[in-house]
């Protein structure tokens, strides 16, 4: 008998055969890179350089996956340039693999070329704004085939609060904290007409790691988070990034309201922004940390982001933006 296991790690080699075999790949090496939602591992060819991913079956679901690459190959079809889905010799984007587990899900990605930069120099950050722009005119017109979440305000502040209830027993005071903060700001945002806001598909996770540059080309990855919701929750994913840079130092707060600006010009220089929707990007920056923390709390590999020690970083750095930002 074989022991039952909840998240196996599935052989590189094995992966590399089942790769050539399904792809028509020559010469394959395959290394994990990654666990995480899933495993990432780099694909090496004769072809070339490619991303193989693999879900975790309690995570994401056959028709979870399907949405997200739905979405890639309508974005690569108008131009939007993202890591995107390679098809397989029977003309298949999405794999399963009978892991020890069950079933999961794998897709094998084109390679972003470059690397990932922390701070983004003020070409990059227009360019950034222009393509995240040209995505969300192509998800906001968009309806896809497969299921993924929605964010508003359960999803993002208070379902995440109840799953993380276990996790602050014994921060009461931090916990009280967290959950008026999240009625304040759900609260906030129901005074003020959001009837206009766009709606579209989100890739949530916008930080400078999930997009690659080669000079002034660009290339977005890692849309495992996608969901539909308000647009600004993606500029707001990106506005919190550049205030944890100045809260640790690294960035004044003059940078920060320079580079804040030349990436709304590059976002609005193709798709225009309401006064009433900037106005509500900070608030919508508890959606973003609680969503997270919360989705730590079902997740083994991230056990050590809920530990006390850290939770206290987190709702120390969320009281700053309190301070600073709120209300």
């Amino acid at each position: 008998m074989i022991f039952p296991a909840s998240y196996s790690t599935l052989c590189p080699s094995a992966l590399a055969e089942f790769v050539a075999e399904s792809y028509r790949l020559e010469n394959v090496d395959c290394s994990l890179l990654v666990r995480g939602v899933g495993d990432t591992y780099l694909i090496n060819s004769h072809q070339g350089r490619f991303i193989l991913r693999l879900y975790r079956s309690s995570h994401r679901s056959f028709s979870n996956v399907q949405a997200e690459v739905g979405l890639l190959f309508t974005l690569k079809q108008a131009a939007v340039p993202v890591s995107y889905p390679i098809i397989d010799r029977h003309g298949e984007a999405i794999q399963t693999i009978n892991a020890i587990e069950g079933q999961r899900c794998a897709v094998l990605f084109s390679y972003a070329p470059g690397q990932a930069e922390r701070t983004l120099n003020e070409r990059q950050l227009y360019i950034f704004g222009q393509q995240m722009a040209r995505f969300h005119k192509v998800s906001a017109a968009l309806t896809l085939t497969g299921d993924r979440w929605t964010f508003d305000n359960n999803t993002t502040l208070f379902d995440p609060l109840a799953k993380l209830k276990a996790a602050f027993e014994n921060d009461q005071e931090s916990y009280t904290w967290l959950q008026n903060a999240a009625r304040r700001i759900a609260s906030h945002l129901a005074s003020i007409d959001t009837s206009k806001f766009t709606t579209g598909y989100c890739h949530f996770d916008f930080l400078p790691k999930n997009m690659h540059f080669v000079g002034d080309s660009i290339t977005f990855f890692d849309f495992d988070f996608m969901g539909r919701g308000w647009l600004m929750y993606d500029i707001a994913s990106f506005w919190q990034h550049m205030a944890i840079e100045v809260y640790a130092g690294r960035m004044t707060q003059q940078a920060f309201d320079n580079n804040y600006t030349i990436f709304l010009s590059g976002y609005q220089s193709h798709r225009a922004i309401s006064v009433q929707e900037l106005a509500a990007v900070p608030y919508l920056s508890l959606g973003f940390w609680l969503f997270y923390m919360g989705f730590h709390t079902t997740h083994d590999q991230f056990y050590s982001f809920i530990q006390p020690a850290q939770l206290n970083v987190y709702v120390t750095f969320l009281k700053h933006l309190e301070t600073k930002f709120w209300f």
